[in-house]
């Protein structure tokens, strides 16, 4: 469930130690599903996206504080996400001693194994697609095409220019195209 509630009401609120669970509480209701679905999209795995998710609130927390406001609220919590989920991904990758490629190859398997993931075969088809692409490609294809986020935004996340970002976002469409085409 999201709310609307201005992000700078949350930040004034969190600067008052009286009213800052209530900030806190706030900025979960308005962003805790967002950031979910975000992790989920990049780690596939339900536990994992959800373990994911509670440490970057964790983060959230922490530094609330000190956010400057030199960015967007939540961009600033989606560049914690996705370094989150890169980090979980390298583990995951070192861990098991295998590429990218791999764990791509093991999220899939898992997308088609979950419980948890209800979609139907297009959506399936999808997600199987987005999973062959290479781990920038499919962050940016991710918050473009089900974040909505405009290029700017990606920008601040991903600390990439914007150019770079619509060549990503061009590729990553045009391999999915390709994989989709291929599937039938």
């Amino acid at each position: 469930m999201s709310i609307q509630v201005d992000d700078n009401e949350i930040l004034a609120k969190f600067q008052q130690e009286k009213t800052r669970n209530e900030a806190f509480n706030l900025l979960l209701k308005k962003y805790q599903q967002k950031i979910y679905w975000h992790i989920r999209r990049m780690v596939i795995d339900h536990d994992d996206a959800d373990d994911l998710s509670q440490e970057v609130f964790v983060k959230v927390w922490k530094n609330l504080l000190g956010f400057r406001n030199d960015a967007q609220l939540y961009t600033w919590m989606y560049r914690i996400a996705t370094n989150e989920c890169i980090t979980f991904l390298n583990r995951k990758k070192l861990k098991n001693n295998i590429s990218f490629d791999d764990v791509s190859y093991e999220l899939s398997e898992s997308l088609t194994e979950s419980a948890y993931f209800d979609g139907d075969k297009a959506q399936r088809k999808l997600q199987k697609a987005i999973l062959t692409l290479p781990e920038k490609q499919r962050l940016v294809f991710n918050l473009k095409y089900f974040d909505e986020m405009k290029y700017e935004e990606m920008s601040d996340v991903l600390g990439t220019s914007v150019g770079a970002l619509k060549s990503s976002f061009h590729l990553a469409v045009k391999k999915i195209e390709a994989y989709l085409l291929a599937e039938d």
